[in-house]
């Protein structure tokens, strides 16, 4: 079932050329989430029956979890936008330092091989390096599940010696940003075999988090909330197989509403009904003159009168996603006025700053406060995003700058998104792939 396509190196030399000044018209399918797709394919570890998942995003990090699923004993294959399994014969619970640390699950798909094989050995994870993300729910978790875990330089060791303890409870509320949706996940998958009923306080209610606890539901797991106070787990010896669809990504959707805003253009996403954003991003995008306009199940964004000044937050769902905050800020760069956003997630997320000053925004970060004053007149640029997000925040101010950019950052973008470039091209943008670029 190993037959995936060969899993790309970890750099990438080419960049983007963007010529700014074109507006965006026209329509495009949103992808399937990638978050939601990484800690859907853990999941699929705990499975006793063959699983699909179809729209799954067709990106990097999809390769990697194959990759770990193959290595670990669960045969898996991607074709297109399916992932498909079968059940583990056995077990190798060792994920690869060089797998494990290209991606930001990698603790969650430690957590299902530790419930199936009762020990587990993996790198502490990478992903996006834009701010320094602890993974001490996790661990947490694990031990509250009766596993002794050792961590080790960039290392970590759980066993669990007995499986005669039952359920567990834990709590995954971070000191600094609520609740954490990788642990919860991770909690989850750690009670979803065991007996009794576990108890996971303070979970995260992220979209991640409320489908993977969905397909657990449906695939034989007792699944009990209690609103963001308590999520209960009444775990089953066998957890059944079949089909299952990767929502919409509404971090795409709604990069993809940015990218045509400030380029006073309209797109049309045929398959992401307005429901499928955040209350939170919903308010800021309106008070930021972005239209969301309901239109054949999907979605028509606009900007009609041009961009507008706002004081905003990002927050754990439904408030605004951080993982948009990048990209609003390049936007915020054309709004006449000062914008400040506090970032109260991931305090310290401001690597997209400098590319954006680069291209001639007037932004700077005080902590956790950014700040934006605009209209700035952008110029094109040479710049690199070193993290998803970063890339595509620069990705959008290009769209918008005088003259011809230069994005670095392909490998980051291709983690994140299966076609943006192309959906890009598609709705106007003037852009070229460099091959190899020094």
């Amino acid at each position: 079932m190993n037959d995936q396509p060969a899993l790309p190196p970890t750099t990438d030399s080419r960049a983007v050329r963007v010529t700014g000044g074109h507006r965006l018209e026209g329509t495009v399918t949103v992808q399937g989430s990638k978050n939601i797709a990484l800690h859907l394919y853990a999941a699929t570890l705990l499975a006793d029956e063959p699983r699909t998942l179809t729209g799954a995003p067709e990106i990097l990090d999809t390769l990697v979890c194959a990759e770990i699923l193959n290595h670990t004993g669960t045969p898996t294959k991607v074709v297109g936008d399916r992932f498909e399994t079968a059940p583990a014969a056995a077990w190798y619970p060792v994920i690869p330092d060089q797998l494990g640390r290209r991606i930001r699950t990698t603790p969650v798909m430690a957590a299902a091989l530790l419930t199936r094989a009762g020990q587990v050995s993996f790198p502490l994870p990478g992903g996006d390096a834009f701010c320094h993300r602890l993974i001490d729910r996790h661990l947490a978790a694990m031990e509250a599940a009766g596993a002794t875990v050792a961590v080790t330089g960039t290392k970590v060791k759980a066993r669990i010696a007995s499986w005669d303890q039952a359920a567990f409870t834990t709590d995954v509320l971070t000191h600094s940003w609520g609740p954490s949706l990788g642990a919860t996940v991770t909690a989850m998958l750690l009670a979803a075999r065991l007996r009794g009923t576990s108890t996971i306080l303070n979970p995260s209610v992220e979209p991640e988090v409320l489908v993977t606890a969905a397909v657990l539901a449906a695939s034989g797991v007792g699944i009990t909330w209690e609103g963001t106070t308590a999520l209960h787990v009444t775990g089953t010896d066998r957890i059944t197989g079949g089909a299952f669809q990767v929502p919409p990504d509404r971090l795409e959707a709604a990069t993809l509403a940015l990218a045509a805003a400030i380029t006073g253009g309209t797109v049309q996403l045929d398959n992401f009904p307005i429901t499928e954003f955040p209350d939170g991003l919903v308010a800021v995008f309106a008070d930021a003159g972005i239209e969301l306009v309901p239109v054949n199940g999907g979605t028509l964004a606009r900007c009609p009168a041009g961009p507008r000044a706002v004081q905003m937050a990002t927050g754990p769902h439904p408030a605004f996603p951080t993982d948009v905050q990048p990209q609003l800020t390049a936007f915020l760069t054309q709004a006449p006025g000062t914008s400040r956003i506090e970032e109260r997630v991931y305090r310290e997320r401001a690597t997209h700053i400098g590319p954006l000053r680069a291209l001639g925004a007037a932004v700077n970060a005080d902590g956790a406060t950014i700040t934006v004053r605009g209209a700035s007149p952008l110029a094109a640029a040479d710049v690199a995003g070193e993290d998803i997000r970063a890339a595509t925040a620069a990705l959008i101010a290009a769209l918008a700058a005088e003259g011809t950019s230069t994005i670095r950052g392909m490998y980051h973008l291709r983690r994140g998104y299966d076609s943006l470039l192309p959906k890009l091209a598609s709705l106007g943008a003037r852009l070229t792939i460099d091959q190899e670029m020094p």
